[in-house]
């Protein structure tokens, strides 16, 4: 019995099939069996959202899955990888830091401290109108 017959994707397609069938697989047929099968075992997903969206006389699906990447990833997978990381890093940290000074602005202007005489950004005029 070949190694392949013990690939565990094989060997439950395999049971659903009478023995006498099993048998009548060739090495190559199981490969092209496998890859077929594996083409669409997504496997389990942290977010798997699914639906059907109908626009006049058609109907479009649409598929959201995410995850943890379990593949090994190329040499120029890697360097694109570590690029995104990077600048999703930089942009949560500017988003981050500009709330940060937004705050720190919103508070000394609550408190009456003016840094720049006869000067404002308008920033406190604004938030005491947007909560009036």
């Amino acid at each position: 019995m070949s190694s392949l017959r013990n690939d565990p994707s094989i060997r439950s397609l395999l049971s659903r099939m009478p023995e006498n069938v099993q048998r009548t697989f060739s090495d190559d047929q199981l490969i092209h069996l496998k890859v077929a099968i594996g083409a669409r075992q997504w496997g389990k997903h942290t977010v798997d959202c699914r639906g059907v969206i109908k626009f006049f006389k058609y109907r479009y699906y649409f598929v959201l899955l995410a995850g943890r990447n379990r593949r090994e990833l190329s040499k120029k997978e890697q360097k694109i990888a570590a690029i995104s990381q990077a600048i999703t890093i930089s942009m949560f940290s500017f988003l981050v830091i500009t709330i940060l000074l937004l705050i720190i602005y919103l508070v000394k202007s609550a408190l009456g401290v003016d840094m720049f005489s006869n000067y404002s950004f308008g920033v406190w005029a604004w938030f005491k109108e947007l909560f009036k």
